[in-house]
């Protein structure tokens, strides 16, 4: 079994920002393109990104979606997750716990994750960073680069 992109490795990846987060939840939505820009930092004016950018990018996020939920999974099991319904859908926070077991990872990757959280994490909420559009300009720019003669997203073309 591969260890990367496991459900394992993707659950720590969204402990490390849902810590970073807290109390705060986060929906799906949230959660997938926080952990896009946490990885590709570098596309956004951030720190350097922790993984490079691949050709096949706009599949990466279609993937991410399925491999959080797996992730959430393994992490609401253990206890360093919760999942609160609400009217308008789910909400994932970290547990009280959570924040003790991430403290005690060492890998010099969770170092580097806990940067990248912690920066996206305030950096949603400032001005000069609108993280959605930054995700949607990177999903257009996929689009360019894989057929430049596609419509760009969201334009009306006669």
């Amino acid at each position: 079994m591969n260890p990367l992109n496991s459900p394992l490795e993707v659950g720590m990846r969204t402990l490390v920002l849902l810590c970073a987060a807290f109390p705060e939840p986060l929906d799906m939505a949230r959660l997938v393109y926080l952990d896009h820009v946490m990885l590709h930092s570098g596309e956004l004016n951030g720190p350097p990104s922790l993984h490079p950018s691949l050709p096949a990018g706009p599949g990466e996020l279609a993937m991410r979606r399925h491999l959080i939920e797996q992730g959430l999974v393994v992490l609401m099991r253990a206890g360093l997750a919760e999942v609160e319904p609400r009217a308008d859908g789910l909400l994932y926070r970290a547990s009280e716990e959570a924040a003790g077991f991430v403290s005690i990872l060492e890998a010099p990757y969770v170092g580097a994750l806990k940067d990248r959280a912690d920066w996206v994490i305030a950096a949603q909420s400032a001005p000069q960073l609108d993280v959605r559009a930054a995700t949607r300009a990177i999903t257009e720019r996929w689009a360019r680069d894989f057929d430049p003669q596609l419509p760009a997203p969201g334009r009306d073309h006669a």
